[in-house]
């Protein structure tokens, strides 16, 4: 790490910081630069990114996993060096069984892109993928602007697989496409059946999507399809996410059915389908974790996920998202349709575009759905925004929401979401901006919505100023001496 560190220069900070402030603002920026000022601009990246994985960071519980790629590996594992080819990019379809459970893949120097088909390991014997000791490899096309090659690395039925940075962040980064054409370029892309990946360890900025975890289905092809297709097990830890045109990680496929008939996605009641057309369920993901991430500077959504059932995300970092200020892609973490027994707790979602945290999970099945311990702050929408299906209910309890341009909670029973909602000892501080907020700023109920708040111990403590709330807002909203927050809203841990 140190040799990188020792390259930036203050010019090169000087200007990240432009182009980091010109994007969050929403202005355009002149992307016609030297290849002197973008190296530099990587430079100043991987300054942040060295920075960041150096803080002290949140632990997750002792069943979740967050070492590095080297503690699990065998002494007697096989290992194989990868270097790009010629046109500096890496193709590998396993189909032969050429790696077989338990190698390990080495990356060695600077691809602009990997694609692998068909590599499988086991649960006891995954394969791991990473960067060669004490060298840091780079994937990706900054220069692309369409056409063929529109990952930069990409999974396609893989199983039991290990990917990420030996032991850091910066060892191994992926770095997408800067042109016009970048909102049609994934940086990662986990499809066609690919599960069981642990992605951890590595840095993604540029390009379009950072990660974006699907399969789409295929006409004719019921193994592409719910019920048929089932995917699991999805870690996503230790990693940073900035820069991206469109969201940060896009897992899960949003569409509630699929028509194959015009290729597009429908959203509607199947009473509603329109008779002769080709309709079908894409696949849904089961036990999805997405913790310890940091995730700056995304056009859109910063963590998306739907059509999952066992959805984590905890201990996560979401910051600057929605800077296209396209207010139908605005969420810093959303909960999108089709999940269930979801648990979103223990994350820092500050300084964003639209809306702290967008709930469309579904009540199906008796499902269950947490949002719990959650810091909300400074933001230009609602802050707990709710839109859920099938009567579903979510406790929302010790979240500290403060200070966003609208409501702290808002809560919508239009798409069928009509259960009182369990509301407990949450710190709701300063909606409307600040300007004096009416009662029903705190928590607004709309088409047939509702919400049962806590008393006593479980009271939601609701203010009109952080002052008014004696919370010390540089030390993460902890409430100073005097306080009445008692034993509402967040608590770092």
């Amino acid at each position: 790490m140190l040799f990188i560190v020792n390259q930036i220069t203050s010019e090169a900070k000087r200007k990240y910081l432009f182009f980091n402030s010109s994007l969050f603002a929403g202005s355009k920026i002149d992307l016609s630069w030297t290849s002197q000022d973008y190296n530099m601009i990587v430079a100043a990246l991987l300054y942040l990114v060295v920075s960041y994985s150096t803080e002290t960071r949140l632990t997750p519980g002792s069943n979740i996993h967050s070492s590095s790629l080297t503690d699990t590996v065998e002494t007697s594992a096989r290992e194989y060096t990868l270097v790009p080819d010629i046109r500096g990019r890496l193709n590998i379809d396993n189909s032969r069984n050429t790696y077989r459970p338990g190698d390990i893949l080495n990356l060695k120097g600077n691809f602009k892109s990997i694609f692998i088909a068909n590599l499988s390991g086991t649960a006891a014997k995954p394969i791991v993928i990473r960067n060669y000791r004490n060298t840091v490899v780079k994937i990706g096309e900054p220069n692309w602007n369409g056409g063929g090659y529109s990952s930069a690395c990409e999974f396609s039925n893989c199983h039991y697989i290990r990917f990420g940075g030996q032991s850091d962040r910066s060892l191994l980064v992926i770095n997408g496409s800067v042109q016009a054409a970048r909102e049609a370029y994934h940086n990662l892309h986990i499809g066609n059946r690919t599960d069981n990946i642990e992605i951890s360890f590595l840095t993604i900025m540029n390009g379009g999507n950072g990660i974006v975890a699907k399969t789409d289905p295929v006409k004719g092809d019921p193994g592409t399809v719910h019920p048929t297709l089932v995917i699991r097990n999805l870690l996503i830890h230790n990693v940073t996410v900035t820069g991206t045109k469109n969201e940060g990680m896009y897992i899960g496929h949003t569409a509630t059915y699929w028509d194959h008939t015009v290729n597009q996605p429908y959203y509607g009641s199947p009473s509603n389908f329109t008779p002769g057309h080709d309709y079908v369920q894409p696949a849904k993901w089961e036990n999805v974790k997405i913790y310890n991430n940091l995730v700056s500077n995304t056009g859109l959504d910063g963590i998306q996920a739907a059509a999952v059932d066992g959805l984590e995300i905890f201990h996560n970092e979401v910051t600057q998202w929605g800077t296209q200020r396209n207010p139908g892609h605005n969420g810093g973490i959303l909960i999108g349709g089709r999940t269930t027994n979801t648990n979103t707790h223990d994350n820092h979602v500050h300084d964003g575009w639209g809306e702290f945290c967008q709930f469309y999970g579904s009540g199906e099945n008796g499902a269950t759905h947490i949002i719990s311990n959650n810091l909300f702050t400074d933001n230009q929408g609602d802050g707990i925004s709710m839109r859920g299906t099938d009567n579903a209910i979510v406790r929302i309890t010790n979240n500290t929401i403060a200070c966003t341009k609208g409501n702290s909670l808002r809560i919508n029973g239009y798409t069928g979401m009509k259960g009182k909602q369990i509301v407990n000892a949450n710190a709701f501080i300063a909606p409307n901006g600040g300007k004096g907020a009416h009662v029903r700023n705190y928590i607004y109920v709309e088409q047939g919505g509702d919400a049962e708040e806590g008393t006593g111990n479980e009271e939601n403590k609701k203010f009109q100023t952080p002052l008014e709330a004696r919370v010390n807002t540089a030390e993460y909203y902890r409430p100073q001496e005097g306080s009445s927050i008692g034993n509402a809203g967040y608590r770092r841990k």
